[in-house]
């Protein structure tokens, strides 16, 4: 039995075993699916309360209560990154960190992926982030890009009896659903043959195969030395298996083992003939491709490098100096040029975080919504069958003898004949107005029921409040409603600040290149800077160089109150008015003012600003003008010209 295959059994029995341990939660995930989408389905209340055949029961209209309350829940805001440097020193590197945070979440389509968790989370109890590096993006002057994929539970096999968290697990399966050729471009393998083996990882509620698609799975694992092992296959085939898979690779010679110098890189002298140390003008050759510029060797192998080789010095922003080249001795101790190597960082985690609801002991994922109200969906189906039923069997109904032959039109003086008297007594009319009191009644506390079991209000949902008669008292009501679901909103928070931990550690591992940031000041102007990984290189006191991630991920608690944005533009004009920014009747205390509405997207706040700044920039030049008149003849201020004075005749100075 090869490696290969005695890896791969290993990996489908970690699979097989993931897939029993979850597979009663998997089953709940669809059913919650089928809530959420309006299942009329009638669960049985007592025996005997369901169809002939055993089957149950349908109701013709579905009030549906869970997407509801969970819809009312969605939260289009994205929270905010904070970063806290542990030393006084570090702060301008957590200003840096955060500024490239705030930048990635505008790059990411974290929009479309907050949409999609704000309801998967509710209903299922949780969802996962997947973060990667893609060497295959490229930028003007950068090769690679983090990326963020949002996991659907249905899609993890996790390590069956660990429910504190991924971080405790020894491994985890992802399963994602792809297509052959994106396999046949990634990977470099064939499986043209393979077919999809779990085509519900592609829906929610299940779908059928497809021809083109596969279902892929990527397996983690911690090893001995704490590094993350991943290994990559579709059905019987294996696509890709490496040990410490965040540990970075490059491509080395086949026959010298030297790193393959990046495409521009400056080489050192080398003396090797075919190989040129530099020009006539004394400029360092440069790598441009091809064979080995050590051996001249022409094939090339993949693999992990422990230092990363600097040859030209790098002095970074904290004024720390990485000394490039330098003279040292080989082997046979003669006299040769060495770069200085520094250590590559490792994130050496997981790269997937859980966000949970609501945590509960003993489970992986958090308590789903669907499951807390479901019996009162239930009954609210049952109610509104019921209704129905009563509402069409109401209506006017007439009573005849046994005989008779009478003539029920609209038609005036129609004239019936009776047999006998008593035929007479026989004929009446019933009208059946289907009251309906008692289960409007029961419904509306069973609906009530299930927001309360929730803590949803009428105020939360943006619902008439009968109870909150002014706007203080529904702000309160809406309020007391956000305290008791605070607990989502704090494990969304903790889920989104292990998320930028991990894009900041992604990026200080693999971003080469130095990338630029954009920021806003307090004048709301956009700056620029740059984000630069060897900024957070440090040396400690043995002289051995170490990466800088010292730093305390949270999230900004003014997201909350930003999200609300007419109460924020409410609030910053009450603090115009009371004189927060200034005198209101300054130019620059409106400016002040507009600067800060346009930072929360007030409309037209950008041109407003526009105009009160050129406004500003006209009175700064006729305080000037008026200054510069106030100047006695022959009397020049420092840096001002003497200001020519006029006469009446014709306007010739004198």
């Amino acid at each position: 039995m090869s490696k290969r295959s005695a890896k791969l059994e290993i990996w489908q029995k970690r699979l097989s075993d993931g897939d029993i341990g979850f597979s009663k939660e998997v089953e709940k995930m669809d059913d919650r699916e089928k809530l959420y989408n309006g299942d009329n389905t009638l669960k049985p209340l007592v025996p005997g309360d369901s169809n002939k055949d055993g089957s149950f029961k349908k109701t013709s209209h579905v009030r549906n209560i869970i997407f509801e309350n969970i819809e009312s829940q969605v939260s289009s805001a994205i929270p905010k990154p904070k970063v806290t440097a542990m030393r006084e020193e570090d702060e301008p590197l957590a200003e840096t960190i955060e500024r490239f945070l705030r930048n990635e979440l505008d790059r990411l389509p974290f929009e479309e992926l907050n949409d999609m968790c704000e309801r998967t989370v509710p209903l299922q109890g949780g969802v996962g982030y997947l973060v990667e590096w893609d060497n295959t993006k490229r930028g003007r002057d950068t090769v690679g890009e983090i990326a963020v994929t949002a996991i659907h539970p249905k899609q993890l096999a996790p390590q069956p009896g660990v429910y504190t968290g991924v971080r405790d697990m020894d491994w985890l399966i992802i399963k994602l659903p792809t297509t052959k050729e994106q396999v046949r471009r990634k990977y470099g393998v064939s499986v043209r043959d393979e077919s999809e083996s779990e085509p519900d990882m592609r829906s929610a509620d299940g779908t059928e195969h497809a021809d083109d698609a596969v279902t892929q799975y990527i397996g983690f694992a911690s090893n001995d030395h704490g590094g993350i092992d991943r290994y990559t296959w579709v059905n019987d085939t294996e696509l890709e298996d490496l040990e410490d898979y965040q540990a970075r690779r490059q491509p080395v010679c086949r026959q010298c083992g030297r790193a393959r110098p990046l495409p521009g890189q400056v080489l050192p002298y080398i003396e090797r003939e075919g190989i040129s140390s530099g020009d006539e003008a004394g400029e360092p050759a440069k790598y441009d491709g091809g064979s080995c510029p050590w051996c001249g060797g022409s094939e090339w192998t993949d693999s992990a490098q422990e230092y990363e080789e600097v040859w030209l010095p790098i002095v970074t922003s904290t004024g720390m100096e990485i000394p490039g080249m330098h003279i040292g001795k080989d082997d046979e101790g003669n006299a040769v040029l060495e770069p200085t190597k520094i250590p590559f960082y490792r994130p050496d985690v997981y790269p997937l975080v859980l966000q949970k609801s609501v945590s509960v002991f003993g489970k992986l994922l958090g308590s789903s919504d669907a499951d807390v109200i479901r019996d009162q969906q239930n009954t609210v189906n049952r109610l509104e069958q019921k209704i129905i039923d009563r509402l069409i069997k109401a209506g006017t109904r007439i009573t005849l003898p046994p005989k008779g032959r009478l003539r029920t039109d609209p038609e005036d003086s129609e004239r019936w004949f009776i047999e006998n008297p008593a035929d007479k007594a026989l004929i009446d009319v019933y009208d059946f107005s289907g009251q309906l009191e008692y289960e409007l009644r029961y419904l509306a506390q069973v609906y009530e029921e299930a927001r309360q079991l929730l803590g949803i209000t009428d105020s939360f949902q943006g619902r008439h409040d009968a109870t909150a008669t002014s706007g203080v008292a529904k702000e309160f009501s809406a309020a007391q409603a956000a305290g008791r679901l605070e607990s989502k909103r704090t494990m969304k928070r903790a889920a989104y600040a292990n998320l930028f931990e991990l894009m900041f550690k992604f990026q200080l591992a693999y971003a080469d290149e130095p990338r630029p940031v954009f920021y806003k000041d307090f004048k709301g102007e956009t700056k620029y800077g740059i984000f630069n990984r060897y900024d957070f290189l440090c040396m400690d006191a043995g002289g051995n160089y170490d990466w800088n991630d010292d730093f305390l991920f949270s999230c900004d608690s003014e997201d909350t109150l930003a999200s609300n944005r007419e109460a924020m533009w409410q609030e910053t004009r009450l603090n115009l008015q009371t004189g927060a920014f200034g005198d209101p009747a300054q130019t620059d205390t409106l400016i002040m003012f507009w600067t800060k509405m346009e930072e929360l997207h007030y409309p037209g706040a950008a041109a407003t600003k526009k105009f009160l700044e050129d406004k500003a920039e006209r009175e700064a030049q006729v305080m000037q003008m008026q200054a510069a008149q106030t100047v006695p003849a022959g009397a020049e201020a420092p840096g001002m010209p003497v200001p020519s004075t006029t006469a009446d005749n014709g306007g010739m100075p004198y």
